[in-house]
């Protein structure tokens, strides 16, 4: 069989990084794999992929994928081989802190890499599925270079050069569907204490959720012009938990969560901003204890 497309090598075989090299041995690249145990080669060896022996020999490809477990990881299975760096092209899907992905960039190009930092924002079961999506920040050049590839994982979105940025919004975005999924658990609990069942109430929140959504945009609008005074919006003060903390202790529950709300609320409703709009709560957050 003759290749024509670029060679790609992938370091880590979990969930993830064995889905990304199958969809790219699936679309024609020839792809070497490595990982710790290497019985997790096995599967991919049957379908086509090469197998390398260390990760030196995984450093053998026109593109290097790493996929592991955290920004340590990289150093521990790429410090004993990053004498063989230079001159490669090198796209680390682990998922790091924003420093953390600067301090890669900056080790990759000491030592003569083109670095590219991907956050991926899909389960290993969505990628290559149009519910995939994939941010990339760092190497313009990568980037543009093995674009078709990327592209096969999910949509595609490019940060710019600082390497940190594909992270940052991966974590934000991340920040804000952990909430939600506790804001979800909590009134799960809520209605729970009253035998009805999570299922039952995923339901409603299901349908209750998509009609805010335009409430971000606008709620973003505000933010971004810096007056929470503008009329149309709920106050701090009508936006108060109260009633909702108390239910919460009625049905037995723990008030954690709408705890975290309530002092967002109240610490600006304290430094008097209480006839202000809900966005307000996002200079609690900015400005940590002050007001």
């Amino acid at each position: 069989m003759t290749f024509t497309r670029h060679s790609v090598s992938f370091l880590g075989l979990g969930d993830m990084g064995s889905v990304l090299a199958r969809t790219a041995m699936n679309a024609g690249h020839p792809t070497l794999v490595w990982n710790r145990t290497a019985a997790r080669t096995a599967a991919l060896v049957e379908e086509g992929a090469t197998a390398a022996a260390d990760p030196a020999q995984a450093l053998d490809a026109d593109l290097i994928v790493v996929c592991l477990f955290d920004q340590a990881s990289v150093h521990e299975v790429l410090d004993p081989v990053v004498h063989r760096l230079a001159g490669r092209r090198l796209v680390n899907l682990t998922t790091t802190s924003p420093n953390g992905a600067r301090e890669l960039a900056r080790w990759a190009a000491s030592h003569g890499a083109e670095y590219l930092d991907g956050g991926i924002m899909a389960t290993p079961e969505m990628i290559a599925t149009p519910q995939s999506a994939i941010l990339y920040s760092g190497s313009a050049t990568v980037f543009e270079e093995h674009r078709e590839l990327l592209e096969k994982w999910g949509a595609t979105e490019f940060f710019g050069a600082d390497a940190g940025m594909a992270s940052l919004y991966d974590l934000a975005l991340l920040s804000a569907m952990y909430v939600m999924f506790a804001g979800f658990a909590h009134g799960a609990a809520m209605v729970g204490a009253a035998g009805v069942s999570a299922k039952e109430f995923a339901a409603r929140t299901a349908a209750w959720l998509p009609a805010l959504m335009p409430a971000i945009g606008e709620y973003a609008t505000v933010i971004d012009g810096g007056d929470y005074s503008v009329p149309g919006q709920q106050s701090l003060h009508f936006s108060d938990l109260t009633d909702i903390i108390n239910a919460s202790r009625d049905q037995g529950i723990s008030t954690e969560v709408v705890d975290m709300v309530q002092r967002l609320i109240h610490r600006q409703i304290d430094a008097g901003h209480g006839n202000d709009g809900f966005p307000r709560i996002i200079e609690s957050i900015k400005n940590g204890d002050a007001a």
